[in-house]
């Protein structure tokens, strides 16, 4: 399962980045988004959903939600 598949307002923990590209699991680990770590889906919205991870909110697109496994 994947965050463009999380419920809204509950806790996940994270348990897999599965992306080939360098620089978004750079990114992703730059947010605090790596295995093991909890994470809460805010919102979804269009673009892509609201989370928030260790004290901070970030937007991100549909591409970056499917490569956080949970």
């Amino acid at each position: 399962m994947n965050l463009n598949d999380a419920v809204a307002g509950q806790e996940y923990i994270i348990k897999a980045i599965v992306t080939d590209d360098e620089d978004m699991d750079a990114f992703l680990f730059s947010l605090g988004c790596y295995s093991g770590e909890p994470i809460t889906v805010v919102s979804h919205i269009k673009a892509g959903c609201v989370v928030s991870i260790k004290d901070g909110r970030y937007t991100i697109d549909h591409e970056l939600a499917a490569a956080i496994q949970i």
